[in-house]
């Protein structure tokens, strides 16, 4: 089963200490050892939005001024369970601490 695991970030939330790196690397090592970490990474705040209405498609540049949080990275994982991707999920929340992780299964 894979899962689509996207930490949000806050706006003017501050970045990451390196302890929090260090040990979310630690982490990442582990996940990547076992097979279960299929890719991971980091996203611009700023990023992109493309609308569609009517057949005409809107480019908005980022960054957001409606947007209370984006998402701040994210990593997919191929796990056996459920329950095995709640345990990443509450390992992953232990290392960067307060704060929201959206998961969602990835259908093939």
């Amino acid at each position: 089963m894979r899962y689509l695991m996207m930490s949000m970030r806050k706006e003017n939330e501050t970045a990451p200490d390196e302890a929090l790196f260090a040990e979310m690397g630690k982490f990442i090592a582990e996940l990547s050892a076992s097979g279960i970490l299929v890719a991971t990474g980091g996203l611009d705040p700023n990023g992109l939005l493309m609308t569609q209405q009517d057949g005409e498609i809107t480019v908005t540049d980022g960054p957001y001024a409606e947007a209370k949080e984006t998402v701040g990275g994210f990593a997919l994982v191929d796990v056996r369970s459920e329950d095995e991707m709640r345990e990443l999920a509450r390992r992953f929340l232990a290392i960067t601490g307060d704060g929201v992780s959206r998961i969602h299964q990835v259908f093939s």
